[in-house]
């Protein structure tokens, strides 16, 4: 059963936080390690790497699994340095050097607290996220340069990127699990320039954008049409 559009718990923060070192710190450094890309993807009830040299890392409730030719390992999370070392390599604070925000790290021999309902909840939202993101993609045009949908490891959101930036209509629509500004789950369009604030639709306090919250979402008759309709507003108006 989908924890979807249940209202995040008290521990909501805290696992995502977690969640997020594992996501930086432990997953995206495997795939990056062998070969040289770092997004990661929705998977079934979780988040992880997409296939790369015969090999899946994903997080699931609380648990980590390691699909490597043909095997699956399961190890329940503790801290950063045992993920890293059960993905296959070594906690390594910095690990690509051209991030423009990286991720601070906590300690890694910290115990990690990830509730499991928070993390399926937060493995449901991707995958939410990712269908709407998909669905807006295919109603782009030719000369939007269209990215495919990515989980990216230093924002911990599931991003894609549409429009002609020479144009001024080029944004970011994403999916985000909370942050330090929202801490729950909400939608976003973020423009790659600067738009009138007076318009109600960019209603985001802190950034130049807009955004949708997981309670309104919650509210709708039906979340996927209402998610649906946010991105293609946002779209439109760059696009006049």
């Amino acid at each position: 059963m989908s924890e979807l559009w249940n209202t995040p718990s008290s521990s909501y923060e805290k696992s995502r936080n977690h969640l997020h070192q594992l996501a930086f710190f432990a997953l995206s450094p495997a795939r990056y390690r062998e070969v040289g890309r770092m997004g990661l993807t929705s998977t079934s009830r979780g988040f992880g790497t997409p296939p790369f040299a015969g090999n899946v890392a994903r997080v699931e409730r609380d648990q980590l699994l390691w699909e490597s030719g043909g095997n699956l390992a399961i190890q329940s999370i503790s801290t950063v340095r045992a993920a890293a070392a059960f993905f296959g390599g070594d906690y390594e604070p910095v690990w690509y050097e051209d991030f423009h925000d990286p991720l601070s790290s906590i300690d890694p021999d910290t115990a990690l607290e990830v509730d499991p309902d928070d993390s399926l909840l937060i493995g449901d939202w991707f995958r939410f996220g990712f269908d709407v993101l998909n669905g807006l993609r295919t109603r782009g045009n030719d000369a939007d340069d269209i990215t495919e949908v990515q989980l990216w490891p230093e924002h911990f959101d599931a991003a894609a990127e549409m429009g002609s930036q020479d144009a001024g209509q080029r944004a970011s629509y994403g999916a985000s699990p909370g942050d330090g500004g929202i801490p729950h789950p909400y939608l976003y369009v973020a423009p790659w320039s600067e738009v009138d604030k007076s318009d109600g639709y960019w209603n985001a306090g802190h950034f130049g954008g807009s955004v949708l919250r997981y309670d309104e979402l919650a509210a709708a008759g039906d979340p996927e049409v209402a998610a649906a309709e946010f991105f293609w507003v946002g779209y439109q108006r760059l696009h006049r």
